[in-house]
């Protein structure tokens, strides 16, 4: 039986589609305004944390890339029944993710940069997990790349201090993440 699959073959090519045109323009194009506002001041904190525009630039990119093929992957209802139990637990992992970090911001000296990097890396393993028959090696390396980026303990430290300009991206990026939550989108 010849192994040859137009829905395969659409899927991979929708994949890779994505995979070369992950700018900000192509973002807007499949994401709601409150999700590209929160992306934009990750981005913005990113690069001043960093203090290099490619690097916040890469992190970005790659974190646009994970979600797009993400929704490839549900949309062409790739994922088998457990891979999607998988998939049911790493969305329910992300709200207490937007949960926590809302509340972090909202009540003062409750802050745990403990509490956030294990939820950070409880998403990247289950998100690994999700897709780990799916994606490529390059693929798992930007998931790896993104998670460590926002686990890293000194910049959560510094995201949640009081000091600008990062108090000021932290509350913009709360104050969208709440809306996606309200909105139900998280």
């Amino acid at each position: 039986m010849d192994a040859f699959s137009t829905k395969h073959l659409v899927m991979q090519a929708q994949k890779k589609l994505l995979s070369k045109l992950a700018s900000k323009t192509m973002a807007n194009a499949f994401i709601d305004d409150t999700s590209s506002e929160v992306l934009d001041e990750l981005y913005r904190v990113s690069k001043e944390y960093t203090r290099n525009k490619k690097e916040a630039q890469k992190v970005i990119k790659n974190l646009i890339k994970i979600v797009l093929k993400l929704g490839v992957l549900l949309r062409n209802n790739q994922f088998s029944a457990d891979e999607l139990m998988i998939v049911d637990r790493f969305r329910r992992r992300i709200h207490t993710l937007a949960m926590t970090a809302v509340s972090f911001y909202q009540i003062d000296f409750t802050f745990d940069r403990r509490v956030m990097a294990t939820i950070l890396n409880d998403c990247r393993d289950l998100l690994h997990q999700a897709v780990n028959r799916h994606l490529t090696a390059k693929s798992h390396s930007r998931i790896n790349h993104v998670f460590n980026h926002f686990a890293d303990y000194d910049f959560l430290t510094v995201l949640y201090s009081s000091s600008e300009p990062y108090h000021s991206h932290l509350q913009k990026i709360c104050e969208g993440v709440n809306k996606m939550m309200d909105d139900g989108n998280i």
